[in-house]
């Protein structure tokens, strides 16, 4: 397995820094592994992100590249026994080489080098950037099947250089779909991107200051339990005292955004629809028929969300409504 990595990685950045802006989320990392395998040999990979614990890595994110889950479930039994990631954990970043046939095969070790060759992992480079205060891992792991082909140093000097750029690339990709799915809105809006057990990997400063406002001490680094477990259970939206939270789920990521709490939070579904389709100009008559509603419970819904808003014409209405968005 030869390896060719260039010494000069210019035109594999800009590939890929493009890949990260015109790739859909779902893809990105795929092709982002496959670009690295033009330049180093490697079969399969895993990247992810975790807390560091004294039992292992606890996943938070795992992208698998040609390899399946059961290697991962069988990883979860013999992961305090790697000690080649565990010289990862205390680094703010690092790149190591293993060749799982000199892993030792004394007493409990055994099991994790069973393991490796099992599942066609003879011979890794692992990467990892830290997060020490919060004990936050990102890595990367790149595997090859044939024991043959051990990785090399100056292959592993490759790895720990363009790493760095494949992690922010990663970073840009999911900025790219936080715009998609939450255009900028009008300010102050703020945007956020959180995992599923809440880890913020990236929150802009109105979102930083809104959660503040609402949650005085908030230390930024986890979306607060109370919004969280509202996303958790499938609920559209965390409605707060000062702020709203709306969150749209994709790839394992809860991508966010928060905006003030508004007069039109506090309408009815029924006064809310009702005020929606008059500020699109139907009549009373119109929205009665379109929502199978009489027309006097069409004017007394409206003239309450007239009153909440504290609005007394269409104009006024469709200004109120649109701090909804």
């Amino acid at each position: 397995m030869p390896s060719s990595t260039p010494q000069d990685p210019s035109d594999l950045l800009l590939r890929l820094y493009a890949m990260a802006h015109e790739h859909a989320i779902d893809a990105f990392q795929d092709d982002a592994l496959r670009l690295l395998q033009t330049v180093l040999p490697f079969d399969s990979a895993m990247w992810g992100t975790a807390r560091t614990t004294a039992a292992g890595i606890d996943i938070h994110t795992l992208h698998l590249f040609e390899q399946g889950t059961d290697m991962m479930a069988e990883y979860e039994q013999v992961k305090h026994l790697d000690t080649a990631a565990a010289s990862l954990m205390d680094r703010r970043r690092g790149t190591v080489r293993v060749h799982a046939p000199t892993w030792p095969r004394h007493g409990e070790h055994r099991r994790l080098g069973d393991h490796m060759k099992r599942w066609g992992l003879n011979n890794n480079f692992i990467t990892a950037d830290n997060d020490t205060d919060r004990r936050f891992v990102h890595w990367i792991s790149l595997f090859r099947a044939d024991p043959e082909a051990e990785a090399q140093a100056h292959e592993t000097a490759f790895v720990h250089q363009i790493a760095p750029h494949v992690m922010q690339a990663l970073a840009i990709n999911r900025r790219m779909h936080l715009r998609e799915v939450h255009p900028a809105g009008p300010p102050p809006c703020g945007t956020a991107i959180a995992d599923l057990r809440g880890v913020i990997y990236h929150a802009d400063e109105p979102f930083k200051a809104m959660l503040r406002t609402e949650w005085p001490g908030w230390p930024g680094q986890v979306v607060p339990t109370a919004a969280l477990d509202v996303f958790l259970r499938g609920q559209a939206c965390h409605a707060g005292r000062t702020v709203v939270i709306r969150h749209h789920a994709r790839h394992g990521l809860l991508f966010l955004r928060c905006r003030p709490r508004c007069a039109a939070d506090g309408l009815t579904p029924s006064e809310l629809r009702v005020a929606e389709l008059t500020a699109q100009g139907n009549s009373y008559k119109e929205v009665a028929a379109r929502l199978g509603r009489s027309p006097a419970t069409v004017r007394n819904q409206l003239r309450a969300a007239y009153d909440k808003l504290g609005v007394s014409n269409v104009a006024q209405l469709i200004d109120a409504l649109r701090r909804l968005e």
